[in-house]
């Protein structure tokens, strides 16, 4: 018998509070968002000791010997990549509007912008989305579940953790059949995306490891619900 998406996404959820997962406001107290932060913080040391040491440096070089127009076209050329996702999740959460857009924003960039090096639907008024089937469980009613901090991933919680691997069916990776190539573009996307945080981090104060997971928790909310969210952070 076949899977449907509803039987996914159901599937899903029962993971998801067979994991833990608690119906709360997104203003409850921070012990129970992260009910997990013992082991979180340990492997938040582990993922900022291997960025600052590898990482963070390879990002500092390449910005410090690319160009930035070089820069420019490496960063439109994954966000080509990643409109993949965000058109397969538009369409999953029924938005016919974003799905066009983004179905318009693939054929320009893809032709006109040989490849996606260059951003023609932005320059066309196609305003980029940013779905992902996080988001698309999160807007079927799963729940978000405890905080995780993944080993290498960073941030997430057991909802977004979960559906990270629906997502990589969205990627080019996994239809790659030369290991090398497919291995050089992945590390190319993992460094233009760490250089692309370089300038973030002046924004960080106090506990970082605190302040990343509120981050990111009102960042998920916020583009789980489209902006519609509650001013009570």
């Amino acid at each position: 018998m076949p899977v449907t998406g509803a039987g996914v996404i159901n599937r899903l959820a029962q993971l998801c509070l067979v994991a833990g997962v608690a119906f709360v406001p997104f203003a409850a107290q921070a012990a129970d968002e992260d009910p997990w932060e013992g082991v979180n913080r340990v492997i938040f040391t582990f993922n900022d000791t291997l960025d600052t040491y590898a990482l963070k440096p390879l990002a500092q070089g390449y910005q410090f010997i690319t160009p930035q127009f070089m820069q420019d076209g490496v960063h439109n050329f994954f966000n080509n990549i990643g409109d993949v996702r965000n058109l397969a999740n538009d369409v999953l959460q029924a938005k016919p509007h974003a799905a066009g857009v983004d179905t318009a924003r693939l054929l320009m960039n893809t032709t006109l912008g040989v490849a996606g090096l260059f951003d023609v639907g932005s320059r066309m008024g196609l305003q980029r989305n940013d779905e992902d089937f996080g988001q698309t469980l999160g807007k079927w009613g799963v729940p978000s579940g405890p905080y995780v901090m993944l080993p290498l991933f960073g941030p997430s919680t057991v909802r977004d953790g979960l559906a990270k691997y629906p997502d990589t069916y969205d990627a080019p990776y996994r239809y790659m059949n030369d290991i090398a190539w497919r291995n050089s573009l992945q590390g190319l996307d993992v460094v233009d995306t760490r250089a692309q945080l370089l300038s973030s981090e002046k924004l960080i104060t106090g506990d970082k490891y605190t302040f990343i997971r509120n981050a990111y928790l009102q960042n998920r909310e916020f583009k789980v619900k489209d902006g519609k969210v509650k001013d009570d952070f």
